[in-house]
């Protein structure tokens, strides 16, 4: 058999998480392929998938052996559409992924809305076949509502954490490109996949051929599951000023009960006449008007990605009522919460 399932462990460092990965792909190279499903969702992220299953196709290019093969699924049998709409053909409906030791569901936008209880229904079946069950972008939002991720550490796509974490609360939810906990593995999605996969060739098949897998792919680091997934702040604002920095890491910090003009001062040994001027000098902005506009943003995040209500969305960000929510929103945004939400 192909694949060994892994017990399941708590957070433990990055050695952990390497023999847990070893201990999911240990393999014979007498044995047959390593057998690979991916289920696609519509709307799926197809860079996140492409750079998943690309790495097993060049595995077994650089090795020159048959490491490797894949079989894609779609719910209906039906070529699913990605989020840029190209149509990636099904081997079939999804009895072709009973034989697999490990399955991908692959998400993207709009993940709630592809999720119906058969799809549901249909992962819970892998699982108690045995299969790994593994997820990528916001195929962990499938995860978690079908239970397979209860006591289990996860990771989705930064943009989703806040509205998986509103919706499945006790999920120990990080920030990291990937995780693997016992027979449950999930990916952020983007390049991430790339970094997961070349994990797992590496503990398979050994470094040097992921090494040679990454090289190919102009790759030119092998990120550890533990990576962060979003650039450092000082990239992602484009400033280096490490006062501005600590200004905006505390408003990040705290969205949900928002601080004070004075306290944030206060807090990072800035007088409020130092902090308008840094905001204005590197940001264009004040900080009350940045610190609102983060708040919305992720009020954003809540409304697409959640069926939260337009209150719980004002009071998880900060806003004492849904009339003063809706305001500050159109203001942003150009039009309402509700709008927002409203298909099309």
């Amino acid at each position: 058999m192909p694949f060994a399932p892994a017990l399941a462990g708590g957070r433990g460092t990055n050695d952990m998480s390497v023999q847990t990965i070893k201990s999911l792909l240990q393999h014979d190279d007498s044995a047959s392929p390593q057998r690979i499903g991916f289920l696609l969702l519509n709307d799926f992220s197809m860079l996140a998938f492409a750079s998943a299953i690309e790495p097993l196709r060049s595995a077994n290019r650089q090795s020159n052996r048959n490491f490797y093969e894949w079989v894609i699924a779609s719910p209906t049998g039906e070529p699913a559409v990605a989020s840029n709409g190209v149509e990636v053909a099904s081997h079939g409906d999804t009895s072709v992924l009973q034989d697999c030791r490990m399955v991908f569901v692959c998400a993207g936008v709009n993940v709630r809305k592809n999720t119906d209880r058969n799809v549901l229904n249909l992962v819970r079946r892998l699982d108690r076949n045995g299969a790994v069950i593994g997820a990528i972008c916001t195929g962990t939002y499938v995860m978690a509502a079908a239970g397979l991720l209860d006591g289990r550490r996860c990771t989705i796509h930064w943009e989703n954490i806040d509205g998986l974490a509103e919706e499945f609360p006790e999920l120990d939810i990080t920030n990291d490109l990937f995780e693997v906990d016992g027979t449950r593995v999930t990916c952020s999605g983007g390049t991430a996949s790339l970094d997961m996969m070349l994990n797992l060739i590496a503990q398979s098949h050994g470094s040097a051929l992921a090494a040679e897998v990454s090289d190919q792919f102009i790759h030119d680091r092998i990120r550890e599951p533990t990576d962060r997934q979003r650039m450092e702040l000082r990239s992602r604002l484009g400033v280096s000023h490490p006062k501005l920095l600590a200004v905006v890491k505390t408003m990040e910090d705290n969205l949900e009960e928002p601080l004070a003009q004075t306290d944030i001062a206060r807090m990072t040994n800035l007088s409020t006449r130092q902090l308008e001027r840094l905001f204005r000098k590197y940001l264009n902005t004040t900080p009350t008007r940045y610190y609102l506009n983060l708040r919305l943003a992720r009020a954003r995040h809540l409304l697409r990605q959640t069926s939260m209500s337009i209150l719980s969305v004002a009071l998880a960000c900060g806003f004492v009522s849904a009339s003063h929510f809706s305001k500050c929103y159109r203001e942003c945004y150009g039009r309402t919460p509700r709008a927002e939400r409203a298909p099309g």
